[in-house]
């Protein structure tokens, strides 16, 4: 049992402590707005690169949005638990942040490795898009021509890839490939954009998910303080037996 003068003695200690883990807390709590945000954009601008990626691709906005949910649910519960100043509560605070940063750390990991793959199944899958391509709205066709249109390009490599497909064959060209609005290109070369789309969309990607991977870096990073911190006034809480009446 520590003696009433050791008792006052640390509680400015602990009060500091208090002070910054509950600005830390607030900070993480933002990031998880900041990373539900960035779920939110990436299933809204990046769905027509996603579709035509495997079927896992498309839920890496979800993951997003289900981390951002979660950190801002411990957020939460870590505001509280400090307020509270409860020790096992702190304890299970660091404790769930130390998962989620293990689960951050190994999906960074696994990314890195298979980045390759991601750009051999983009490929593998726009070339197999075109070729199944047909003006009826199926989602694929969509994504090629929403790609199409945005990007200004034609075809995966260049616009001759399209010489090969059905649709060419029947009608030729898609208007997607126009080089101006509203034309009808056919079989016209000279109306269509002659650069593929390949290039520009992993260009796209590959910056974009930059920014994606940078701020989930960022985010696991900032989790090692708050770790520290919940675990510094838990151990400080209870040797010192600090209660809040």
């Amino acid at each position: 049992m520590a003696s009433p003068s050791r008792r006052l003695q640390t509680k400015p200690v602990i009060t500091c402590f208090k002070s910054v883990l509950l600005i830390y807390t607030f900070i993480f709590w933002i990031t998880g707005v900041i990373l539900l945000a960035v779920g939110i954009w990436g299933k809204v601008s990046l769905e027509n690169y996603f579709s035509l990626l495997n079927e896992k691709a498309t839920n890496v906005p979800f993951v997003l949005i289900a981390t951002g949910t979660v950190i801002i649910l411990l957020g939460t519960f870590g505001c509280f638990a400090t307020c509270r100043a409860s020790a096992w509560m702190l304890k299970l605070y660091a404790m769930f942040l130390t998962l989620i940063f293990l689960v951050e750390l190994v999906a960074a990991i696994v990314g890195f490795v298979f980045r390759h793959e991601i750009k051999n199944s983009f490929k593998n899958n726009y070339e197999k898009a075109l070729k199944q391509y047909n003006s009826t709205g199926d989602y694929r066709s969509h994504a090629v021509d929403k790609i199409q249109n945005t990007l200004h390009c034609c075809g995966v490599t260049d616009y001759r890839d399209w010489t090969d497909t059905n649709y060419y064959s029947e009608k030729g060209f898609p208007k997607s490939c126009c080089k101006l609005e509203d034309c009808t290109p056919q079989r016209d070369a000279d109306k269509v954009n002659n650069e593929g789309c390949f290039i520009k969309v992993m260009t796209i990607i590959e910056s974009e998910m930059g920014v994606v991977a940078g701020i989930s870096f960022g985010v696991a990073c900032f989790q090692l303080i708050g770790i520290f911190l919940a675990y510094c006034l838990s151990r400080a809480i209870t040797n010192n037996q600090y209660e809040i009446v």
